[in-house]
């Protein structure tokens, strides 16, 4: 794992190739991202924002939404897959925020994550983008950046999120999860684009890979003539 210099100075190069990086779910209040946050679970961002215009002209607030019909709902957030699990979550989460809270997104990991189906990354996307509160939400690419670059060495998202965390002050957090989503998505992919990535001289997935490719390369034999 890298030294706290070492990451802010790899985040910082990284911001400076995805500059404005931010998350790609559109909303206007913290309801509406956690909405489209519970939506985007296995699900792209471009088919959750195609969704939501209509779910939320027609469910604008917890108070409305919680009181959904469930086949109603499935119906508007078919095209996001595992319809009938989110259309249950979000009624119950809705439910939750109109009895227990006023109405209004909590503000507190542990409020958030006691609402149904929303899981810490879930609550750390509304807490950063949308309550600001630091949060460091931890995905699929953050997972696979942070493991390849040598920024994390955790095996799962909580550890990650903790290694992270103390890498980086607090003020930072959301910024660093956005510009290591977009840097997944766009150039550390499954199959990398190493050429693209300006970081490559600090990562130890291009270093791994060039002494693999040195230890395999066949020697070279001279003859006299």
């Amino acid at each position: 794992m890298r030294t706290a210099p070492a990451a802010r100075r790899i985040v910082d190069a990284l911001a400076r190739q995805h500059p404005g990086a931010e998350t790609e779910l559109h909303y206007r209040n913290p309801f509406e991202l956690l909405v489209a946050t519970v939506l985007s679970a296995q699900s792209t961002d471009a088919r959750v924002n195609s969704v939501t215009p209509a779910l939320f002209a027609q469910y604008p607030d917890a108070t409305t939404m919680s009181r959904a019909g469930a086949a109603a709902l499935e119906s508007m957030i078919r095209s996001t897959g595992f319809f009938r699990q989110k259309a249950r979550s979000l009624i119950g989460l809705a439910q939750g925020i109109a009895n227990s809270h006023g109405g209004r997104v909590p503000a507190s990991m542990d409020a958030l994550t006691a609402l149904p189906g929303v899981g810490r990354k879930t609550a750390n996307v509304v807490l950063g983008h949308a309550l600001g509160v630091p949060g460091f939400p931890v995905d699929r690419h953050v997972l696979r950046v942070s493991e390849r670059v040598g920024l994390a060495d955790g095996t799962g998202p909580g550890q990650v999120e903790s290694e992270l965390c103390a890498l980086l002050p607090a003020a930072r957090w959301t910024q660093a999860s956005d510009i290591l989503i977009l840097h997944g998505r766009r150039v550390c992919k499954p199959v990398p684009i190493c050429a693209q990535c300006t970081i490559r001289q600090h990562c130890d997935y291009v270093s791994r890979i060039a002494s693999s490719d040195s230890h395999d390369a066949p020697s070279v034999r001279t003859t006299g003539h």
